[in-house]
């Protein structure tokens, strides 16, 4: 036996090939579990984002194209992402759960998009960046979204505290998460 190789304790060239792989490997590995790649953005955009009440957020085709949904919302700016929630029939949650998973995110309040006659299209002066949108399950996510607007909307968010939590969790509306792409 002590001539099988087969059966023999793990050989130092081995070792050091087996633990070299490992290390050259382990960044694809955990950049898979772990969160997704996320853009720098530029100071004044980030400035925005802490103090606006409403982002403007567009699916893009998946040409590139922006769809014709450019509709004002509620957010939260978290871990360095814009999340919100959005009714499960809404463009933003249909685009997304059909796998066009980047939008267009405008950043300021220049009233509502849409207009009686036409649409307002201001917000497009704001700062904005691209972004990749991601569903997600996660109450401690909606946790922190729904403290955030009982902050950032306090007149306005009892009146949909409830819905929006029971909503997302009845699947009725949708947790995105958007996430500044890199370039």
């Amino acid at each position: 036996m002590s001539g099988d190789s087969r059966c023999s304790p793990l050989s130092r060239r081995s070792f050091l090939q087996g633990a070299a792989a490992a290390v050259l490997l382990l960044p694809l590995a955990t950049r898979r579990a772990v969160a997704f790649d996320s853009a720098p953005l530029p100071p004044q955009t980030v400035a925005a984002l802490e103090t606006s009440s409403f982002v403007y957020v567009c699916p893009l085709r998946r040409d590139g194209s922006e769809s014709r949904c450019h509709g004002e919302v509620w957010y939260g700016w978290l871990d360095g992402a814009v999340v919100l929630t959005s009714a499960k029939g809404t463009w933003k949650a249909r685009s997304a759960e059909r796998g066009l998973d980047r939008a267009r995110v405008w950043v300021g309040n220049y009233g509502r998009w849409k207009e009686m006659l036409g649409h307002n299209e201001a917000f497009r002066a704001g700062p904005s960046f691209d972004a990749r949108v991601h569903a997600r399950k996660d109450e401690a996510l909606l946790n922190r979204l729904l403290a955030s607007y009982e902050k950032k909307y306090p007149s306005e968010f009892p009146n949909w505290r409830e819905r929006m939590r029971a909503g997302t969790t009845s699947g009725e509306r949708v947790l995105l998460q958007y996430v500044p792409a890199p370039a």
